[in-house]
């Protein structure tokens, strides 16, 4: 049955204009920035800053007046002989179904195209792990809150949130406590941020820890070898999943 619903969502979203032009940003922005610097590697990097700001925000935003727009159907769902599990489910890989592959089509194809490197692969994955994440976090926010502006709120602070104010937080307990070591507790702070732990991963296969002082090389260290690679990864990907579990939990316990 969530096969059904992911089916009858990705119908729905290939229909909406925003998906249309969100595939269209991606592959216009990657196809300029490749062709305009002349080296894939230039153009890869300045790929992953668009990657690291677009990609959450439009997973999250996109997401979140998905879901709200869906609430009727969702209501006619769960009366239906359903679980909640089973509809929310169904929703959520419908959406991140979509999501995907607009990335795929506007980051993927051109990065396969100009590039094909692994490190060009490593991009792609970083960018449908952001995906899957920040679409989880969306519709964790959509659960929580009942209200269509707050919920846009919520989605839009948590963009907000990961992509400037964590940073500066982490500069700022950086600078206070200097007089100590602090390496290993920046790789874990970093790992509460799912765009910074996206950022450092694919920054360390492009080899240029050096740029990022004592801390790269200690980063380079553990996250440059294949286990520490795959440890970042996992932690990724529990990103995606403890939200979606505590809102399939809350879902399964909301009064519609």
């Amino acid at each position: 049955m969530i096969l059904r619903i992911v089916k009858y969502v990705l119908h729905d979203i290939l229909r909406s204009k925003i998906a249309a032009a969100y595939t269209l940003f991606l592959l216009l922005a990657s196809v300029g920035l490749f062709n305009m610097g002349g080296d894939s590697g230039k153009g890869l990097v300045s790929l992953l800053s668009i990657v690291l700001m677009v990609v959450p925000l439009m997973s999250l935003v996109f997401a979140t007046v998905h879901f709200y727009n869906s609430y009727e159907f969702i209501e006619l769902l769960s009366s239906q002989p359903l679980k909640r599990d089973t509809i929310l489910l169904g929703e959520y890989f419908g959406v991140a179904s979509a999501l995907c592959a607009a990335f795929l089509i506007g980051v993927g194809a051109p990065v396969a195209l100009y590039d094909g490197s692994l490190i060009g692969l490593w991009l792609v994955a970083a960018g449908l792990l952001l995906t899957l994440v920040f679409t989880a976090l969306a519709f964790l926010g959509a659960v929580c809150t009942r209200d269509k502006a707050r919920g846009i709120g919520v989605a839009l602070l948590l963009w907000f949130f990961f992509t400037l104010i964590y940073d500066g937080l982490v500069l700022f307990a950086l600078f206070a406590f200097q007089d100590y070591p602090l390496e290993k507790a920046t790789i874990a702070m970093m790992a509460l941020n799912p765009i910074d732990l996206a950022r450092v991963i694919v920054l360390l296969q492009m080899d240029i820890s050096a740029l990022m002082g004592v801390t790269g090389a200690v980063m380079k260290e553990f996250l440059g070898s294949v286990p520490g690679t795959l440890c970042a990864v996992a932690t990724l990907s529990l990103w995606m999943i403890l939200p979606l579990a505590l809102t399939v939990r809350i879902f399964r316990r909301k009064d519609l």
